[in-house]
């Protein structure tokens, strides 16, 4: 639905999606779907799964910042020219009721720059 709306967008998971279904879903979503909106996904508070996801070519993660395990991600994803952010950025949750009906609304406010 956000695609569809023809401005850039950025799309993310679900909080902690990563440690529930794994980045291998996340991954062939992406491939699915396809385009070249920036894509991150929630990784909450598990530096491992974040490792997993860079291993499998995810470029964008989400990783509470939890000292040296949250630095040693990000030196990998930098490596790899990902990014790993330490806290959600503000998002519109696609599957809360009305939230289509909001959906115009949130794309036009200008909270957060796209990440790439």
């Amino acid at each position: 639905m956000a695609l569809q709306s023809g401005m850039r967008v950025t799309l993310i998971s679900a909080p902690g999606a990563a440690l529930f279904a794994g980045p291998g879903w996340w991954r062939a979503l992406q491939a699915e779907v396809g385009g070249t909106a920036p894509w991150l996904l929630d990784c909450a508070d598990a530096p491992g799964m974040a490792l997993a996801a860079l291993r499998i070519g995810i470029t964008g993660l989400i990783l509470a910042d939890t000292g040296a395990a949250f630095a040693a991600v990000s030196a990998v994803a930098l490596r790899q020219s990902a990014i790993v952010l330490p806290h959600r950025p503000p998002s519109l949750d696609l599957a809360q009721p009305g939230a289509a009906y909001r959906l115009a609304a949130w794309l036009q406010r200008d909270i957060v720059p796209p990440l790439r």
